[in-house]
């Protein structure tokens, strides 16, 4: 409910220390993550950068799960919006699985 995707056995979820513990050790057991400094910010940002180049600039903002509120970015963003759809079509492409909203 509050976004954090992994969680305790009980169901909490982990803290941002677990998270940094983990990717600790995980770079621990693969250098290039480690060299690279693989982390929960890193995949979001190497992620989002990955839509915006493929998908443009609304899609990557959507897929972020950013609203119009309280931003810095400009007025573009007040005419620029991504449909269902075309998220859609970017987690499609990014995993390689069948589109979500396919009939």
């Amino acid at each position: 409910m509050n976004g954090r995707l992994l969680r305790y056995a009980d169901g909490r979820p982990i803290t941002y220390h677990r998270y940094d513990r983990l990717w600790s050790r995980v770079g621990e057991h693969l250098s290039w993550a480690a060299k690279q400094g693989v982390s929960t910010h890193w995949l979001r940002y190497t992620t989002l950068t990955w839509v915006e180049r493929n998908f443009g600039y609304a899609v990557a903002r959507a897929y972020a799960g950013h609203n119009d509120t309280n931003t810095e970015a400009g007025s573009t963003t007040t005419y620029v919006r991504a449909t269902l759809e075309e998220i859609a079509t970017a987690l499609a492409a990014l995993t390689g699985e069948q589109h979500p909203l396919a009939a």
